[in-house]
C-alpha cells in the first residue's frame, strides 16, 4: 500500500519488483485490498500480454493516512 500511495497507478510486476513477494503472495495481497475497497484493479492486455494495473481508492487514501496517524501516536510522534 506504500508504494501505491505515492503513486497514480502500478503494473503488477512494477509492484512484484518493488516488494520482492512472490507473484501468489502479491495476488493475494492485492485482491485483499481489492476485497475492502483500499485499490482498484484494472486487468488488460498489451502487446497480446496480460497487464494488472492497480490504483489506490479514495477509500484506501483514507484507510492509509488512518494509519499513519495511528502509527504516529504509538511512536508520540
Amino acid at each position: 500500500m506504500s508504494i501505491l500511495i505515492s503513486v497514480e497507478s502500478a503494473e503488477f510486476i512494477y509492484l512484484l519488483e518493488k516488494t520482492g513477494a512472490t507473484k501468489g503472495n502479491l495476488s493475494v495481497q492485492l485482491t485483499k485490498l481489492q476485497e475492502a475497497g483500499y485499490i482498484s484493479i484494472e486487468k488488460s492486455f498489451r502487446n497480446k500480454y496480460p497487464l494488472t494495473t492497480c490504483m489506490v481508492t479514495p477509500l484506501g487514501v483514507e484507510a492509509f493516512e488512518r494509519y499513519v496517524e495511528a502509527i504516529k501516536e504509538i511512536l508520540n510522534l
